[in-house]
């Protein structure tokens, strides 16, 4: 009301163009010998907002009058009123009611009072001339008169006015709020309507970012400058909050980026899922034994974090804790290819080249995803728990889906039997994540009635470039982000440390959600051998009753029991040709590999060696092997690089053998090359380049070989 009475008060009843405003306008231009007024109506102010800086001359304004006329025909009043509160200068780089409303006001423009609309009515009669903070006094003058107008009018009373005119003037324009410019990027570069309601809830959106600014003042004291985090809702996969970044400032590097939609190398974020695809697939039960041993694989040879090894890890602790050699053998056993189409239907969209570009380093963060996607499996894995006990151990078609930030009429679904990742894999899986260590604040939260449980992967990514964290209930999954957007690496990142903290503040502001429900469908009890997690086979001396998957019947039983034959005293093994058969003591031992159990039995001390042959026995037992290569593996090719002398280097050669104190001979091209006596051999050797055989004999005859070739 206060614009159309300000600027074209028979706005309502003319076509377009008023043919008094125009002639008044012509008489003053006359009198004055310049344009002193333009006889506009607001109809013809939104063509000329539309034609933008065109020169004001007879000639434009015959254009305007005629493009006026044809707006009026194809728009309604309403439309055409809406058309320049949108797009009409309100003083200085301010454009558009809403946005004035928001500057000055700090609110809605629905919600504005009488002072307060005229005030900005007046705005765009000459916004570069007047304004809340420039010539204040000229702009008190216009809104009081205007105001004045408006009682003239009734549409204000007296009292209104009298108090209207008593209410000052805003100050400079207060900043946008900017809780959600990444948001808002986002949908201008995406979204193609003008108008689009998001997913995003309005107080959680403003909670959550001030708890990433509020952590960032923590990580900058360490030259960390960016973090983001995101919300979703489990049940539909709606954004319930979406901080692209820390707070955009022109001062602090990178803070444009969105991150959330940015591709980063995870670290061992992925774990889980190899996890529950190995699981689904009856390749994995979750006490199983894994290999933790140094690996060489065509040049790939990853580390713990630690740097140090258990030999065997159970499975599901290998997740908890986060192990890369671990993961790296479980990827090598279920394959690199399989693996990569897992995680595209999984909904990983940023695997843009083969599965042998990335190798085994997939697992521990060789390839780029982006929160989005990675929030978003977590959501939809969640998703499936949820449904498939209402869905009588059946599965929708659409559980697995991208996030959604702007709602849309879902598309028709439909049960089936499978799914991309079973609800018993992921149930097994996100029980594996229950024991994943928390940050020293979080230490302790199971002794407390009121925690949530949280099911939780930590990711850092090699150079300390990026850490992740994301956390799952039945209700949310909340992911973060935390690093520098310029891809700078900083000593003491780490997902634990630097994301986790914020991932779990955010959690403690969500409502709380019950755990999800066993999907005992798809479990089973089995026996399994206490030691080594296999189910149970002839030969394991004690076992456990553990809940696995039903594909879990396809694990074959126990290969580390056997049958061992002793003397009396179980000091060493014997045989019918060199001991008396009625003396002979038959014992199930447990027997790993002879690099596993080289740093096996330093983690664990219950762990028995096999004891040796006893002397008077020649037969050598050829179950047993007493020794193994660590480096180099089968055929490999190794490059000796040149010292900065100039002088080549030498290659560390590594033997493990299951006796503590064995000697063992070295062999290179049929020459004796030295001895060792210790469990773990190693020996620096400096070959010339070519291929060659290495031999290993230890004192009881047993023997190695091993081809590799040096290249120049």
């Amino acid at each position: 009301q206060a614009i159309v009475l300000f600027e074209d008060r028979y706005f309502y009843y003319h076509p377009g163009i008023n043919l008094f405003s125009l002639f008044r306008a012509a008489k003053a231009n006359f009198n004055a010998g310049y344009i002193k007024q333009g006889g506009s109506t607001i109809s013809m102010q939104v063509v000329r907002l539309w034609r933008k800086g065109q020169k004001r001359t007879y000639l434009e304004k015959f254009f305007e009058i005629v493009l006026a006329l044809r707006l009026e025909i194809a728009y309604s009043k309403d439309e055409i009123l809406h058309l320049y509160c949108s797009y009409a200068p309100f003083g200085g780089n301010i454009v558009g009611l809403e946005t004035a409303a928001y500057r000055y006001y700090e609110r809605s423009s629905k919600y504005l009072s009488w002072s307060e609309a005229a005030t900005l009515a007046v705005l765009p009669n000459a916004p570069s001339i007047i304004h809340p903070g420039k010539n204040r006094d000229l702009l008190r003058n216009k809104r009081n008169l205007l105001l004045r107008s408006l009682v003239l009018e009734n549409r204000i009373d007296s009292n209104e006015y009298q108090l209207s005119i008593l209410e000052d003037l805003p100050a400079k324009p207060q900043p946008l709020p900017i809780a959600s410019y990444h948001v808002l990027q986002r949908m201008i570069a995406e979204d193609k309507n003008y108008i689009s309601k998001t997913s995003i809830s309005k107080q959680l959106q403003q909670q959550v970012y001030q708890l990433v600014n509020h952590h960032h003042t923590q990580l900058k004291q360490n030259q960390i400058h960016n973090a983001a985090a995101i919300v979703l809702d489990v049940e539909t996969g709606e954004v319930l909050a979406y901080v692209g970044n820390v707070a955009v400032d022109n001062t602090n590097e990178g803070s444009h980026v969105d991150i959330i939609k940015s591709r980063r190398s995870y670290g061992s974020i992925l774990k889980p899922f190899l996890y529950a695809a190995m699981t689904d697939e009856g390749m994995l039960l979750p006490n199983m034994l894994v290999p933790d041993i140094p690996t060489f694989i065509e040049g790939f040879t990853p580390q713990n974090y630690n740097n140090k090894f258990d030999g065997a890890v159970v499975a599901k602790r290998a997740l908890s804790r986060s192990l890369n050699l671990p993961a790296v053998y479980m990827l090598k056993r279920y394959g690199i290819n399989p693996f990569n189409y897992k995680l595209k239907r999984l909904g990983i969209t940023t695997l843009d080249f083969a599965p042998e570009h990335y190798g085994l380093s997939i697992i521990l963060g060789g390839a780029e995803a982006t929160l989005w996607d990675i929030s978003g499996v977590y959501a939809s894995c969640s998703r499936v728990l949820n449904h498939f006990r209402n869905n009588s151990g059946r599965y929708f078609n659409d559980d697995f889906h991208s996030p959604v930030l702007i709602p849309s009429t879902p598309k028709k679904r439909f049960l089936q039997n499978t799914s991309v990742l079973s609800a018993g894999a992921i149930w097994l899986t996100y029980s594996a994540l229950l024991e994943v260590a928390r940050p020293e604040e979080e230490e302790g939260w199971e002794l407390f009635q009121s925690s949530k449980k949280i099911a939780w992967k930590t990711g850092t990514s090699f150079g300390f470039r990026d850490a992740w964290a994301v956390g799952t209930t039945s209700k949310y999954v909340v992911g973060v982000w935390v690093g520098n957007a310029d891809g700078e690496g900083r000593n003491g990142i780490s997902g634990i440390h630097s994301a986790a903290p914020l991932m779990f503040s955010i959690f403690n502001i969500l409502p709380s959600s019950p755990w999800f429900d066993t999907p005992y469908d798809e479990l089973i009890d089995v026996a399994v051998c206490s030691k080594s997690g296999y189910p149970a086979g002839e030969y394991c001396e004690s076992t456990d009753s553990a809940l696995v998957h039903e594909n879990g019947r396809k694990v074959a039983p126990c290969p580390y029991h056997r049958l061992v034959h002793l003397n009396k005293e179980q000091t060493h093994q014997v045989n019918s040709n060199c001991y008396a058969v009625n003396d002979i003591v038959h014992s199930s031992w447990f027997v790993l590999p002879p690099t596993i159990e080289w740093f096996y039995k330093r983690k664990n001390p219950f762990y028995k060696s096999l004891p040796p042959f006893h002397s008077s026995c020649q037969e050598i037992d050829v179950k047993a092997k007493v020794m193994e290569f660590i480096y180099p593996k089968d055929n490999v090719k190794i490059y000796i690089p040149v010292d900065l002398d100039g002088k080549r280097s030498s290659v560390i050669f590594e033997i493990a053998h299951q006796s503590k104190n064995c000697s063992i001979y070295w062999h290179l091209d049929g020459e004796y090359i030295g001895t060792t006596s210790s469990g773990m051999h190693k020996k620096d050797l400096n070959p010339p380049t070519g291929k060659h055989k290495l031999v290993i004999i230890d004192e009881f005859a047993n023997s190695i070989s091993k081809e590799f070739e040096i290249v120049n």
